[in-house]
């Protein structure tokens, strides 16, 4: 019996392990010839408060998604991947990967970090990776520290 990927989601923010997990989800959709969906997560939560103060925060942080998810794009491109897709979305990061993005995109494998960016939340809430593994309804690989060149 073959098994083969088809719709992969990799969930990158920017950080090391989400660059490694991103290369290793370029590997699988060109052995699989699959759709390569970036995603990344503007995190409303980490804002919603501070923008009372500073509109301009979250007028940022989408230019950094947008930014971001270009730049993926085009090295996944580069890279040989025929089908690659960008999706930004908002709210928090461990939900809509999970619940959200890989349900409209039919994900059969889910990518991410082990670490993300947001370390606090981390701390004191669980970290992405271990909540999308447990509600993600198809296949999550995720990628460690220790595979990270320092």
């Amino acid at each position: 019996m073959t098994f083969e990927y088809k719709n992969i989601v990799v969930a990158v923010d920017g950080s090391e392990t989400a660059e490694v997990a991103f290369k290793k989800a370029i590997d699988i959709a060109n052995r699989n010839d699959a759709q390569l969906i970036l995603s990344h997560v503007v995190d409303t939560r980490a804002f919603s408060t501070v923008e009372a103060y500073d509109r301009s925060l979250a007028v940022r942080a989408e230019k950094y998604a947008k930014e971001l998810l270009e730049e993926y794009q085009q090295k996944a491109e580069n890279a040989g991947v025929k089908n690659v897709t960008v999706d930004i979305e908002y709210g928090s990061p461990k939900v809509k990967i999970a619940k959200d993005v890989a349900p409209k995109f039919k994900a059969d494998l889910i990518i991410c970090g082990a670490t993300g960016l947001n370390l606090m939340e981390r701390f004191f809430i669980g970290s992405v990776s271990e909540h999308i593994t447990r509600y993600a309804e198809c296949d999550v690989l995720v990628v460690r520290e220790a595979n990270v060149k320092k």
